[in-house]
């Protein structure tokens, strides 16, 4: 740490990445108040979206609601940027129901840079950072950054949000570029700083499909996807009626046996099969090249065309990522229908980065070895925009929490997506790009993309991001519900003709004693607005009230025992393990756990019961220990 410095500033706070995480953790700080220097290789790649076209989707837009829950902004920007929403899963339950949005690329990039542009108390810099500044004694703390170009910034917080910019490289075939994403500039020297400072380093890899010209493609001989008739907002304040427009069309289509024919022929020349490629790559959104090789038994693979906005003709090719050589992946995509006279605008590619461990975390996203210093995004290990935004959040807000000397935030995995998403990352083993899925949240249904506001607006009010009106309108939309469930289930229904006449209309049961509205509600083939008919007293209700009227009713029994579950979870969660625990101490524990205990230091029995390698009898013996203690 040579002080080579020739110029000097001072702020709160500094977010090292400008993209989905480092938007959100900037915003955050900013608006609680405190001077916050956002950096960035170009201010070109703010909020960029270097993959696919889109906001959500499964168990994604679960946490792009509650990023908007809590104050964030993600939910907002879509919503003024999208150009085709559709709520999948609709066939199954409201607990996997996900929202997702195609996005105008440049319009989603461009609305979020305005909206930081705009944002008191924040500032763009352009300038990599190559160092972090801190202090030893009394404990290791940070105390700023230093830029290339020798500019030193103190500050009390840092949030490093470098994406995949850190000593990236991009691959295809046997050309290699030391570039970020989209061909920005890499971050190559932060990665020394960080070894400097004690913060072993993991190298992990992600891919990208090509770009097509829209002109050259034969949509004839595609399946249409259009979005949904009724659009759905991302944000819970945003009005409904103001997202109602013309939407643009999607199509799928269908590799073939051809195709798998010539990446088989040429996998020798990919990076991924030759060794060239060092890091792990994600096992959930994987290569066309690694879905022929691990399901040669498959016979197609789905591909959809998506349009990357409305200001281009660039097709994205989602389903079909490719590190394969430029003249393979021509002939390739040109055996796909309606792609056989495709022209590529940008190649395939795949990317290498550095991350971290993120077990090197606390849940509040700080470092457990360096106080003031916090990460987020795919640099710990994630994928995914959506994962990268709710880590932002949460990692800027406990930023300021912990520069203004208040009690920093954990979300827990039974109130949040974002909670299991941060939980996993710290707690358990995690070898490849972490990605969220619905499967993971073991109280999916509480965590519903519906009732995110319900779970976590008020905890966005109490940290200072949620403003007065929009809390005012929650708590209204809160009273309309609890009222309507009141009356519902207070409103009898006789056996009279009338009724039995509407019910039959709707092949439904007829009634032999007196009813609850509630109840019919209950029956597999009716709904809150099937039973219109037999409710002539029923207000005049928002879409998103009767959502949730009607969930809370047809679900009531299996909500209350999920409840019964989360009571149980939270005992464990509140037995806190002392930070100066000797787990040598502890007998009787296996060599395994103990080693895991210690290298992990988990905060509750809680977290220390999900880290693998400890077993339910070494938290019994935890558990006699600490009440011994």
């Amino acid at each position: 740490m040579t002080e080579k410095n020739t110029l000097i500033e001072k702020t709160d706070i500094c977010v090292i990445g400008a993209g989905h995480a480092g938007c959100e953790a900037a915003l955050a700080a900013a608006r609680l108040g405190l001077d916050t220097v956002i950096f960035t290789v170009s201010v070109e790649s703010i909020a960029l979206m270097p993959c696919n076209p889109n906001i959500g989707g499964s168990s994604k837009g679960h946490i792009v609601r509650e990023v908007d829950a809590l104050g964030g902004e993600m939910g907002k920007n879509i919503d003024k940027t999208f150009i085709q929403s559709k709520m999948l899963n609709t066939s199954k339950g409201p607990a996997v129901h996900s929202l997702r949005a195609q996005a105008d690329k440049a319009d989603y990039s461009k609305r979020m840079r305005m909206t930081l542009e705009e944002q008191d108390h924040l500032t763009i810099k352009q300038a990599e950072v190559c160092e972090l500044l801190w202090e030893d004694e009394p404990v290791k703390r940070i105390t700023g950054v230093r830029t290339y170009t020798g500019t030193t910034y103190l500050c009390k917080a840092v949030v490093i949000c470098s994406g995949t910019y850190l000593n990236a490289r991009c691959l295809t075939g046997e050309a290699i570029t030391y570039t970020g994403p989209n061909g920005l500039m890499a971050a190559t020297h932060l990665s020394d700083s960080l070894k400097e400072m004690g913060i072993s380093l993991r190298r992990f890899k992600t891919g990208t499909p090509a770009r097509m010209d829209g002109r050259s493609l034969d949509y004839s001989k595609m399946e249409i996807q259009n979005g949904d008739e009724r659009i759905v907002p991302f944000s819970f304040s945003t009005d409904p009626d103001s997202v109602q427009k013309d939407q643009v069309p999607c199509y799928l289509t269908y590799t073939n046996e051809e195709t798998h024919k010539i990446i088989r022929e040429n996998l020798d020349r990919s990076p991924l099969f030759a060794g060239v490629i060092e890091g792990t790559g994600p096992r959930y959104c994987p290569s066309i090249e690694d879905k022929v090789v691990k399901f040669p038994d498959k016979k197609r693979h789905q591909i959809f065309i998506e349009p990357e906005g409305l200001s281009t003709n660039e097709m994205y090719l989602s389903g079909m990522s490719s590190s394969l050589p430029e003249d393979v992946q021509v002939r390739m995509y040109r055996t796909v229908p309606g792609l056989e006279n495709c022209k590529i605008v940008k190649n395939a590619y795949a990317i290498e980065y550095d991350c971290i461990d993120p077990n090197q975390l606390y849940a509040t996203l700080r470092f457990k070895n360096v106080e003031g210093l916090y990460a987020a995004g795919q640099f710990n290990g994630s994928s995914g925009y959506e994962e990268a935004a709710g880590q932002g959040i949460i990692a800027g807000i406990n930023a300021a929490m912990s520069v203004l000397g208040k009690e920093e935030i954990v979300l827990d995995r039974s109130q949040a997506y974002i909670g299991v998403l941060i939980d996993d990352l710290v707690t358990k083993e995690n070898f490849e790009p972490y990605r969220m899925m619905t499967s993971r949240a073991e109280y999916r249904l509480l965590l519903r993309q519906d009732n995110a506001d319900r779970r976590l607006r008020k905890i966005g009010h109490d940290v200072g991001l949620v403003s007065d009106e929009e809390y005012d309108a929650y708590l209204k939309k809160e009273e309309l519900i609890d009222k309507e469930i009141d009356r519902i289930k207070n409103v009898y229904l006789g056996a009279a003709k009338e009724n039995q006449d509407i019910l039959a209309g709707m092949d439904s049961a007829p009634i032999s004693k007196s009813t609850s509205l509630a109840e019919l509600i209950c029956r597999p083939e009716l709904d809150y607005r099937k039973v219109a008919l037999l409710d002539p007293e029923r207000p005049d209700l928002p879409d998103a009230v009767i959502d949730q009227v009607e969930i809370e009713i047809k679900y009531e029994g299996y909500i209350e025992r999920a409840l019964r579950q989360v009571k149980q979870f939270k005992k464990m969660e509140q037995k806190l393990i002392p930070e100066d625990i000797n787990y040598d101490d502890v007998e009787s524990l296996r060599i395994e756990a103990r080693q895991k205990l210690k290298a992990l230091r988990p905060v509750s029995v809680g977290q220390a019961s999900r880290i693998s390698g400890v077993s339910p009898a070494d938290i019994s013996v935890l558990l006699v220990y600490l009440s011994s203690r």
